[in-house]
């Protein structure tokens, strides 16, 4: 059975609504990169779960998981970014987020503590983003010691699914 991190899940038990000016982000690293989703549209974050393969699924679709009766589309987050592949001995952690099309887990390789963000640390990606990322990064915070890339939930789960039929022929 599923379980939470011991920091995720403290974490987004002590979480509330953001207060005016900030905001709450999960954290989590890919590719030595630092991104955050926020807070409210994560509905747990949980460890590696075996997967079921969809055949003829886009290429951004790791597998289906089961989650608790619930089955949930897994979105490999590093071919989503066009990042590079992750290891076959390294196990990603799954952030489930909740989207206008329902339950979807996000892959990425660690998770990372829930952060507040003061609106005023945010910043428009630069024109020097392309690829997936401009698509999907919708700013960037600017914390003491890092940057936080900030992901939208919905373009991130949005697949292609004209492209992925394209592809199959």
């Amino acid at each position: 059975m599923s379980t939470l991190t011991a920091n995720a899940a403290s974490s987004l038990a002590g979480a509330s609504a953001p207060t005016g000016t900030a905001r709450q982000f999960c954290t989590f690293v890919l590719d030595d990169l630092y991104f955050g989703v926020e807070v409210l549209k994560v509905q747990e974050v949980i460890r590696y779960q075996d997967m079921t393969r969809v055949p003829l699924a886009p290429g951004v679709v790791q597998g289906l998981i089961n989650l608790r009766g619930q089955i949930v589309t897994a979105i490999d987050l590093r071919r989503r970014l066009e990042l590079p592949e992750r290891s076959d001995d390294a196990r990603p952690m799954n952030v489930v987020v909740r989207t206008s099309d329902g339950v979807v887990s996000l892959l990425v390789d660690e998770i990372g503590d829930v952060v507040e963000v003061d609106d005023a640390s945010f910043e428009r990606p630069p024109d020097t983003i392309s690829g997936a990322a401009r698509a999907l990064v919708t700013g960037v915070y600017k914390l003491k010691h890092r940057l936080l890339l900030a992901l939208d939930v919905e373009q991130t789960t949005a697949l292609d699914l004209e492209s992925a039929a394209e592809r199959r022929i």
